[in-house]
């Protein structure tokens, strides 16, 4: 992702409480669900999160999810980000991005150019115009991010700060007041906006982005923050209620630092669980990032990172597993100055591998390219479920449609509550990942 979120990993500083995940007994892998009654039991969830600043450098538009037949296949999309002020409350991190650029026919989901003086343009239009068009997509607003999380320990801090903050975003994007007010005092982009899913990055951690504020008490104010958005999504007015979700970390450290699992799942209508970043150039040494089981040789400590271990994690913490969501990349890590050995598996590097948006990050469509060029070869551990590409010097690893039925058939071989993307610009105009997980999803 671009700088905003696939830093999000934070999992280097995690070693020895990961290897105290308690594995889920086989006796739990039926429960019931447990917690609050908006839970949509056995859905099969495609969560895809669609980022605010690509419109610019990346050049993707809500329009290219309809070409690529993207949208068609999402029962969520969030969009990323809104950003928190000082006190706690929602705002707009790009007003330009999300309701003021006029945006052009041939950006446009249906076609119609943006005119001047219209109330609500840019990204925001546009989602409206993408839920006419799908009327079964439900669109949130994703808040914070990576680089969006510095004060969210102040808005959790206090309830008076938790209730300002829920009653200024359910305002803000939900009323639709974020782009302004008609002289009725009704908000210009009212109806847009379905539901709020939380990326604090992290609670009572370090480990976020530097100059994040921090406190001790996050773990109980978050717990006290999403019971806080409940209630007031309760009363929000309208036949149907909104979905509140959140972003939670993989690595087992950081939930214990930050989440009262069993207690914020309660309020949840599900959690979307990061699934990849588990390694990356801040390792010295190539590694998988997103593969389903810990691979043989893995000099890792046990039981390493991998999604088995996360989701064991949760379900072993008390989360009802048809509420979790599991996050899937549309992008890849890498590493360059590899020792040329066992295809550049668990091998010595230099540098992160140089990246198009970020060192050491590339997108699936970008990787895709380098396959049978300038000595990339593709390799697969199907017993651990990842691939890499390698040409003797620079060592990627992704996940390509193969990686993504391979997930598709985890989740619904674990009884999950189904797939979340970070991020859909990263595929290939056609669709092809999503298309491929969204396949292997929905057969039977």
């Amino acid at each position: 992702m671009s700088a905003r979120k696939w830093r999000a990993a934070t999992l280097l500083t995690g070693l020895v409480a990961a290897a105290a995940t308690v594995a889920v007994p086989p006796a739990q892998a039926h429960q019931p669900d447990r917690g609050h009654g908006h839970d949509h039991g056995s859905q099969v969830r495609t969560v895809g999160y669609f980022i605010q600043w690509g419109i610019y450098a990346r050049d993707y538009h809500a329009a290219n999810l309809v070409t690529s037949g993207t949208a068609a296949r999402l029962t969520h999309l969030n969009y990323a980000f809104g950003s928190l002020d000082e006190q706690g409350n929602c705002v707009s991190a790009d007003a330009w991005a999300d309701f003021q650029r006029p945006v052009p026919a041939e950006q446009s989901v249906d076609g119609v150019a943006d005119v001047a003086g219209q109330p609500v343009s840019g990204n925001l239009n546009q989602l409206r115009k993408l839920k006419v068009k799908y009327p079964n997509l439900k669109v949130h607003i994703s808040l914070g991010g990576w680089s969006g999380s510095k004060y969210f320990s102040n808005a959790a801090l206090t309830p008076q700060s938790r209730a300002n903050h829920v009653k200024s975003c359910l305002d803000g994007w939900l009323k639709g007041t974020i782009a302004g007010t008609d002289a009725n005092g009704k908000g210009l982009a009212a109806g847009i906006i379905d539901g709020v899913d939380l990326d604090w990055e992290w609670p009572a951690s370090t480990a976020g982005a530097p100059g994040n504020v921090v406190r001790p008490e996050d773990k109980v104010n978050f717990t006290a923050l999403v019971k806080e958005y409940r209630t007031q999504l309760d009363k929000f007015p309208g036949r149907h209620k909104p979905e509140l979700t959140a972003y939670l970390p993989a690595n087992s450290r950081e939930i214990d630092k930050g989440f009262e699992v069993s207690k914020v799942f309660k309020y949840l209508d599900f959690g979307t669980v990061q699934g990849y970043d588990l390694h990356g150039a801040w390792d010295l040494e190539t590694n998988q990032q997103s593969a389903l089981r810990t691979p043989k040789g893995d000099p890792t400590p046990a039981p390493g990172y991998s999604t088995e271990v996360t989701i064991d994690s949760y379900l072993s913490r008390g989360a009802p597993r048809n509420k979790l969501v599991l996050g899937v990349p549309f992008f890849g890590r890498g590493w360059t100055g590899v020792t040329n050995a066992n295809r550049g598996l668990f091998q010595k590097a230099t540098a992160a591998a140089p990246g198009k948006w970020e060192a050491g990050g590339e997108d699936y469509k970008e990787l895709k390219a380098k396959v049978g060029k300038d000595g990339f070869k593709i390799y697969r551990d199907d017993r651990a479920g990842f691939s890499w590409i390698f040409n003797g010097t620079t060592f990627w690893t992704y996940d390509d449609p193969t990686e993504m039925r391979r997930k598709a058939r985890y989740i619904k071989d674990r009884c999950l509550g189904g797939a979340m993307i970070w991020s859909l610009d990263a595929d290939t105009a056609d669709g092809e990942l999503i298309k491929s997980l969204h396949r292997e999803l929905t057969s039977r």
